[in-house]
């Protein structure tokens, strides 16, 4: 057997063993311990979530070498485990109260507590903040909920905060511990604004949420009307960036590169007449890919539909193409990306192309 546990510190080690007991038993082990004791070993616990079992059998077995005892059945880490350990040990309030300061020492998980707010609310909260310190808060937020919140910041701080978000650097576990406890203050009722900007520094316990990708799956939730609003307002202030930006983001003009079985799923659901109106004036490679994932009937239909519609507001093209592009996104999101033809220029073209403000124009 390879051994690996020699590697790891004796605080890790123990935390291994620990989380290999049953709640009982790991509980009684703890109640042996100081405050301060307790508190460093469930950071860990926290931390080897998952833990492969090679690693904790080795520390399994450097115990047993020592006290001759059989090794139990292994169990996952994890902060649940944690928090029921402590609960066990203190009690409920005071296992909460250890909990958040493991997190604001970790900077992991310190901000779950936002989970369950609304977006208005948290916009309410961080929306006169700096806008470093917005954007180091919405890179620590699930993509839909953080999506929610910068669309609701005016379009002079919305862009701010985006580029912000794509450029954001690494931060300290203290500085999000700091950041995390002031707005956890604030959701109670109280505390003070958050007056320094979010400290940024390299380091081994540093975190850096943010970047390009990050930012990208914010904007792929919002409306494509307002994605292109800051993407244009991007384009302004940092055109390298939008460019890049605008590569990870799936347009209308990417149906091309999406295998067949996955243009049919995206246009499920979506009514022939908006199919139609979404084609008008689309290039030929988005005419044919659409076309030939539709049953002959549906195909009959769209070509009925586009004759009766004539001349048209472009307008009225874009909302429909905001349409496909919103179930497309969708689609992408319940799947954890999609696979693209490679080859295909089109995102480029689509991160360039400025919306068309002029509602009077018509699309034949």
């Amino acid at each position: 057997m390879t051994d690996v546990a020699p590697a790891m510190s004796g605080t890790q080690k123990a935390a291994l063993v620990l989380m290999q007991l049953d709640r009982e038993h790991a509980a009684a082990v703890l109640q042996q311990m100081t405050e301060a004791e307790a508190e460093e070993l469930m950071a860990e616990v926290v931390r080897l979530r998952g833990v492969d079992p090679t690693i904790a059998r080795s520390a399994l077995d450097e115990l047993v070498a020592r006290a001759s005892v059989p090794p139990p059945p292994p169990q996952l880490g994890g902060k649940d485990f944690a928090t029921e350990l402590l609960s066990i040990t203190y009690g409920a309030d005071k296992a909460a109260d250890l909990i958040d300061r493991v997190d604001a020492a970790m900077g992991i998980g310190a901000f779950d507590f936002l989970r369950d707010v609304p977006a208005e609310r948290i916009h309410e909260l961080i929306a006169d903040e700096m806008t470093e310190t917005i954007a180091f808060v919405l890179a620590r937020l699930d993509p839909p909920v953080a999506s929610a919140v910068l669309v609701m910041l005016d379009s002079r701080q919305r862009v701010g905060v985006a580029r912000a978000i794509a450029v954001m650097g690494h931060a300290t576990t203290e500085a999000t511990g700091a950041v995390a406890s002031t707005l956890r203050s604030r959701l109670r009722g109280g505390g003070p604004a958050i007056a320094e900007p979010v400290e940024a520094a390299a380091g081994s316990d540093a975190l850096a949420p943010g970047g390009a990708v990050p930012l990208a799956a914010m904007m792929g939730l919002v409306d494509p009307a307002v994605e292109r609003e800051i993407m244009a307002d991007l384009r302004e202030l940092d055109a390298s960036l939008a460019a890049q930006i605008g590569e990870l983001l799936l347009t209308f003009d990417d149906l091309p590169r999406l295998l067949d079985r996955d243009v049919q799923q995206v246009l499920r659901g979506i009514d022939i007449r908006e199919l139609a109106l979404a084609l008008k004036g689309a290039s030929e490679d988005i005419q044919a890919v659409i076309r030939n994932n539709l049953s002959e009937r549906n195909r009959e239909a769209l070509t009925t539909e586009g004759v009766e519609l004539g001349r048209v507001p472009r307008s009225a093209v874009e909302e429909a193409r905001n349409t496909v592009v919103r179930s497309l996104r969708a689609y992408s999101a319940s799947n954890d990306g999609l696979e693209l033809k490679g080859g295909d220029e089109s995102a480029d073209a689509a991160a360039e192309a400025a919306p068309v403000e002029d509602e009077e124009e018509y699309v034949d």
